[in-house]
């Protein structure tokens, strides 16, 4: 008989984080903030940008009664000098960056013949833009340092499916993000490093919340989602959680280039 692998003998090694150091952006969001929650009960250092400053000073203070270290950073990915001062803010805490979580994004739902271009706009630039200008901040750091990192983006179900409640701009967006993911892991696979991305379905969080309310408008929203879910309910943040685990740690080191669907079962009927 041969012998037997170390990651055999020990399966749970190969979601072993402890001491990586993480940015997360969109922090403050709710998959932004499972992750950090995660990563920090994981022993992961974490560096936490998001534009808003007093939800990254909670979300601080969650992961410091976890044990966690943090630093935080009330900035977006919206230009070079944004994910510079979010790469260096890293660095000067924490010496090294392995992961990279770019949570950010937005969306605001516009029929394409009525929404105003600059409206559009926002929404490329907040979920297309700002990732290419994260990736490349950090990505540059991780080549010219011979660091092997990971990358983990935010796509959806929309990147794949269209939708027929104004979402031009954001199903465009995510089919962006998709393509990210492909060309990123083929062109910095020589280096070592995975790009994949995460792609949901509906999930629990304070721009969807009003999916779980008991009005007409969000009992019928809920309804059509759900007929849609083979699963038969609609998604929560720690839904996403073992997935993004997975991509961040060593069990994913033959994974690149992946959009991973959770999303109870959705693209499959």
């Amino acid at each position: 008989m041969g012998e037997i692998s170390a990651p055999l003998r020990d399966p749970m090694s190969l979601f072993d984080v402890t001491g990586k150091v993480a940015i997360i952006t969109g922090a403050s969001g709710a998959f932004g903030r499972g992750c950090a929650l995660t990563l920090a009960s994981m022993g992961v250092k974490l560096c936490l940008a998001s534009g808003d400053e007093q939800a990254l000073a909670e979300l601080s203070d969650e992961i410091e009664e976890l044990g966690g270290q943090s630093v935080t950073i009330p900035r977006r990915p919206d230009s070079t000098e944004d994910v510079d001062a979010i790469r260096d803010t890293a660095l000067n805490a924490f010496g090294r960056i392995d992961q990279l979580v770019i949570a950010s994004g937005y969306n605001k739902a516009g029929f394409i013949q009525d929404q105003p271009l600059d409206e559009w706009e926002r929404i490329m630039d907040a979920n297309v833009r700002g990732n290419w200008l994260m990736a490349k901040s950090v990505g540059k750091w991780w080549i010219d340092n011979g660091v092997v990192g990971k990358v983990l983006m935010m796509s959806s179900v929309r990147g794949r499916h269209g939708n027929y409640s104004g979402y031009t701009g954001y199903c465009t967006s995510k089919g962006a993000i998709d393509a990210l993911t492909r060309v990123l892991a083929t062109e910095w696979a020589k280096y070592g490093i995975t790009v994949n991305s995460i792609a949901p379905t509906v999930f629990r969080s304070k721009l969807t919340d009003w999916m779980w309310s008991d009005d007409e408008v969000g009992q019928a929203t809920r309804k059509r989602s759900l007929s849609r879910i083979p699963l038969g309910r609609l998604g929560e943040v720690e839904d996403l959680m073992g997935m993004a685990l997975y991509l961040l740690a060593p069990a994913s080191d033959f994974c690149t280039g992946q959009i991973m669907y959770v999303d109870g079962g959705y693209t499959a009927g």
